[in-house]
């Protein structure tokens, strides 16, 4: 099975340069950006029966954890709106896939204006230059970017 996930975008000298921005990826894949710290609780009196979850605490096999509602979203850190019918579920690698594409795809639209991008052989768009290709045989975990030591029940998807 072939795994995709965009890594960060960085700089020609190579340090990553993420805009310091809270990034949340809604249920419809949409993208919602903040330039200042905002409260859970805002985000989601706007979205009913959701809970927003920090892509940095997603694990496969395990139970996502909610953002409390009295915590400020972090600038330079990426979110996912989840549906709270799924709070109380353990999260799948294929899960976890299905969310880095959704993400993947958000980021890319978003930096569409600023970069080139090009079509991968499925027709999804990626921006030039960010995008690693796995082969990951079923049953193995699936990685990207620096953090790479996974193990057996402590698997993680990397953005």
């Amino acid at each position: 099975m072939g795994v995709c996930a965009s890594s960060q975008i960085t700089r020609q000298s190579g340090s990553t340069d993420w805009p310091h921005t809270a990034k949340i990826i809604h249920l419809d894949g949409r993208l919602q950006e903040f330039k200042q710290p905002i409260k859970t609780r805002h985000i989601l009196s706007q979205n009913p029966n959701s809970f927003l979850c920090s892509s940095e605490c997603m694990y496969v096999d395990c139970h996502v954890p909610h953002v409390p509602e009295d915590e400020e979203l972090q600038l330079g850190q990426l979110y996912f709106l989840m549906p709270i019918s799924q709070s109380h579920t353990s999260l799948s690698l294929q899960d976890l896939c299905a969310l880095a594409i959704k993400a993947s795809a958000a980021l890319s639209r978003s930096d569409a204006k600023k970069t080139s991008a090009f079509l991968d052989k499925n027709g999804v768009k990626f921006p030039t230059g960010i995008q690693e290709c796995f082969q990951t045989p079923t049953g193995f975990s699936a990685t990207g970017g620096m953090k790479s030591q996974v193990g057996r029940g402590n698997q993680r998807i990397e953005f």
